[in-house]
Order: structure tokens, then sequence, then C-alpha cells
């Protein structure tokens, strides 16, 4: 309690540093895995706040593409209820023909290219396992891929890329 009126001494901890991978992967299907696979390292080495993911899936953020995405739930709905209303011989058809057509209705939709950024976020003394993280993720199959591109605090596309990422949910 005596030493509240002194000077504030600097803080021996330096701000954490931020790093971005970036990985562009063909469709939604792909980058859901990665992002499965990111999750599943992230509870396995309890990395919570040392690892995050967002999408940025480009022109399906815009209003129209919520809308479109709006109408195809609807339309699925609408056609399972009436699925349910029929007999079972009938409705098992129905059913594969729907789920067809669903597929291939996700198929547009989900057709372009998803971006996920990956930010890693370790403290100056964890300088080796941030080391081995920039290098375990670009090098598994699944991020291959993905054409990997990272983006250190020091490059010249950081601050556009830590924009994007906390804008996007």
């Amino acid at each position: 309690m005596a030493f509240l009126d002194l000077p504030q001494i600097a803080s021996q901890t330096s701000c954490m540093a931020h790093t971005y991978m970036v990985f562009e992967f063909p469709n939604e299907e792909k980058a859901q895995q990665a992002r499965h696979k990111l999750e599943g390292w992230k509870q396995a080495f309890r990395l919570d706040k040392k690892l995050q993911v967002k999408f940025d899936r480009g022109d399906e953020a815009t209003p129209e593409g919520a809308e479109v995405a709006a109408e195809h739930e609807s339309e699925r709905s609408d056609e399972a209820k009436k699925g349910a209303k029929a007999k079972a011989p009938a409705k098992s058809a129905k059913a594969t023909k729907s789920k067809k057509s669903d597929k291939s209705d996700e198929e547009t939709v989900d057709s372009g290219p998803v971006k996920l950024l990956v930010r890693l976020y370790f403290s100056g003394h964890e300088k080796m396992s941030e080391k081995q993280w920039l290098d375990r993720i670009p090098a598994d199959e699944l991020f291959k891929v993905a054409h990997p591109h990272v983006i250190h605090e020091k490059d010249a596309g950081f601050d556009d890329t830590l924009k994007q990422f906390d804008t996007l949910e």
C-alpha cells in the first residue's frame, strides 16, 4: 500500500505479437475441413486465445448472398414438410430427388473460393511454440492446397489483414 504514490514502472512484459496466415480454399467444404482440424489442435494443445480462426467468404457476405441462402433454407424446410406428409415409398423417392437438388443448390452457392484467416497470438517467451505452429499448419495436407501466405507484424500488408480479421465474425 505504501507504494501507490510512486511513479509506475514500465511493464516487463511486452505486447504479444500477432502473426496471420491466410489460406485460399477452392470451396467451402475444404475450408470447413481445415477449420475442423484447427479446432481439434486448438482443443488438444490448449490454444484457446492463441489460435483464432475466421472465414472471409467474399461476395457471400453481402446481403444478397444472405437472401439467397435464406431462400434455399426456406425451400428445404418446405420440401421437408411436404416429404413428411407423403407416404413412405413416395417419401423416399422424393427425398432422394430433393437431396440431389439441395446438393446442387449448395454447390452453386458454396462454389466460390473461401479465405480462412488464422491468427497466432503468442507472447515473446513462446517464440519456439509460434515457430512450431507456423511450420506445422501450412505443412498439413489440408492446408497445402490453399496456398498459405504468412503475414508477420512487420510486413507491409499487416495492417490491412488486421482490419480484415477484426471486421469478420
